[in-house]
Order: C-alpha cells, then structure tokens, then sequence
C-alpha cells in the first residue's frame, strides 16, 4: 500500500503537530490564543461547534483568518457518529452497506462511492478538511464502541466498501483516514475509558491488517489498544507497529494519534509523556481533545524535535477542492448520494 497524498513540497507556513478543539461555534480569546501557537496544526470540531451549515462555515472561515494552514478535521462517519446534522444529509451506519453486500455487492459499492461524495463535499462546502473516516475494523460482533461503525467483518467487504467510500470522498475533495490500525472490533472495552487488551496473535491479527495492506489511504489512526504479541505498549505509543505500518505495509501518509486524553493513553503517563512518547513512536499529528488544561500544558510544556518531513505530510492533507453549499443540491453525484442514504436508512 502507498499513501495517496502527492510527494510534492508545500511552500509556505507548515502546521504544527498538534490538533485541538475549540469551545463552540464561534472562536473565544482563548480558542485564539492556542491557535496562535506554532506547535498547533489542527482543530477538530465536535457536535457542540455546529448549529448549521452557514454557521460552521463561518467558524471555518474564522479559524482560517487565524492560521490558512491548519488543518480542520471532524468525525463525521454516518450512523451514531455524525457531528454535523441539522442542514447535512444524514447518512446510514457502515454496517448498512455491509448488509447491502450482502444482498448484492455491485450495488452496495455503488452506493458506498455515492455516500462518500457526499460526506466529503457537505464537509467541504463549508471549509472542513478532513472526515476521521473510514473505519476499516472488522465487525467480530464484539466490540461495542466500534459494533455497527464497521461495515462488515469480511475482510473482502470491508475493502470493497471501504475503497468504494474513499474513492466518493476523492470525488468530494477529501483524503481518506483509515482507522483503528490495527483493528478494534476484537477487544470489548472502550479504548475512551479503558485500556483494552488483544491478546490474539500477529497470525490471527491478519485479517484485520488487509484493509490495510490493500487499501490506498492517505491517513492512519492507530488504535488505543495494547496487542501484547506485538508489544506491551498501545499501538499508537509502539514503535514497533508503526515501523511496521510505515516499512512493512509502506504506508506514506499522515499517522494521527487517537485522542490523547482517552483513558486507552494514560498508560503512557501524563499528557506531555503521552505526546513524547506517541511523537517518538512515529506519529506525525497529535489530538488532544475535550482537555483544554492539557492543551495548554502542552503549549507550555511540550518541546518536539522538529521534522519537516512530518510537516509536510500534514500540509498535504489540507484540501484544495471547494464546493458551493447552494449548488451542491444541483449536482448529480449528491442527488445520488441523498437518494442512496434515504435507502439504506429504510428497513430492509
């Protein structure tokens, strides 16, 4: 697998590697004063910064004003993990598609590029980046958190939808990241309040790190899940799976952090020990979310090598496509997108 992001240098300020928050749907003094710091490179917004459509344009519009380099990302996946609502197409959970699958795979791919042009060009209609999407776990009917999130727990399927889907966002202005490497669905606890273990082996862990190897994906999100076979440490904190991701499966892209100030962290320390040693294990951006106290320990704590090499494969991530909100309902692509997320959302 080789990342989709060019390998050509971005001229101008490069973004720092961390991605934060902001308080709500406007930016306060002290949303400014983070962003204002070279070590932030990113906001993440959350339900609480979306009213509508014209608003979340605007908090865009604002963040640019601030830093045009940072990048703006969401998660923003369908079903039960869908921020922005009110004005935006609501869009199915993946395991929708895995059941069309079922019942005919030509047309549920069809239907997965369908929604990811939509996703992708909503978003970007009003100035966001990036969608933490897709999720590439496989459904072990195990894992809760992840549970109706993936699409499928063949690993065929999920490869067939989940590239159908990247290849929508494309269309839609937007990178893909994959996530959780090396997969979630087999652990049953919550990785936001625990520390799960998997205790498979790397043999049995292969299923789950196909999508992977085959998909083309222009980010990654490791998953907070220790995988004691491989390492004793949490994927994200572990040199050793990220050598693995980056040499093994060449993986070129932007490598995020889960949330830092999950509980599936704190067995790296505090959050500047949680930022040191998923920085030294490779990761090139950051989050750190719902924390602002941890935030700005970072910011005055928190002293990175510098890698220019990592800055610009965050800078590749910032879209350059745009699409006018008021013409998109004109498109052909979004109207059969709408048409197949009405669809899918009926009982079958």
């Amino acid at each position: 697998m080789s990342a989709h992001v060019p390998s050509v240098a971005v001229k101008g300020p490069l973004p720092g590697p961390l991605m934060i928050d902001v308080a709500g749907t406007v930016l306060d003094d002290a949303d400014r004063r983070r962003i204002a710091h070279p070590l932030v490179g990113g906001i993440i917004l959350f339900a609480r910064n979306y009213r509508d459509p014209e608003q979340l344009a605007q908090l865009c519009a604002a963040i640019r004003a601030e830093r045009p380099e940072l990048l703006i990302g969401i998660d923003h996946e369908g079903g039960r993990v869908q921020r922005c609502r009110e004005g935006f197409t609501r869009l199915p959970a993946m395991r929708r598609l895995g059941e069309a699958w079922e019942r005919d795979p030509l047309a549920a791919v069809g239907a997965a590029r369908a929604l990811g042009f939509v996703l992708a060009a909503e978003l970007r209609a009003c100035g966001v980046d990036l969608s933490f999407t897709p999720v590439l776990d496989l459904d072990w009917g195990r894992s809760a958190v992840i549970g109706d999130r993936a699409f499928h727990r063949d690993p065929e399927a999920v490869i067939a939808l989940a590239g159908a889907l990247i290849e929508g966002l494309r269309q839609g202005g937007m990178g893909a990241c994959g996530k959780h490497f090396p997969g979630h669905g087999w652990v049953e606890a919550d990785s936001h309040v625990a520390i799960p273990v998997d205790p498979r082996s790397l043999e049995e862990l292969a299923p789950d790190l196909e999508p992977y190897r085959r998909l083309q994906l222009d980010a990654v999100m490791p998953a907070h899940v220790i995988y004691p076979a491989v390492d004793t440490r949490p994927a994200g904190f572990s040199p050793l799976w990220i050598d693995k991701l980056r040499r093994e499966i060449g993986f070129a892209g932007v490598i995020f952090s889960d949330d830092l100030s999950m509980e599936g962290a704190a067995v790296a320390g505090d959050i500047v020990a949680r930022a040191t040693a998923s920085w030294q294990a490779g990761a090139d951006m950051l989050l750190v979310c719902n924390a602002p106290e941890s935030v700005d320990r970072l910011l005055a704590d928190w002293q990175p090598s510098p890698e220019t090499d990592r800055a610009q494969r965050r800078a590749r991530l910032r879209s350059q496509q745009t699409f006018a909100w008021n013409s998109l309902r004109l498109d052909e692509r979004h109207r059969t997108g709408v048409a197949q997320a009405e669809a899918l959302a009926r009982p079958s």
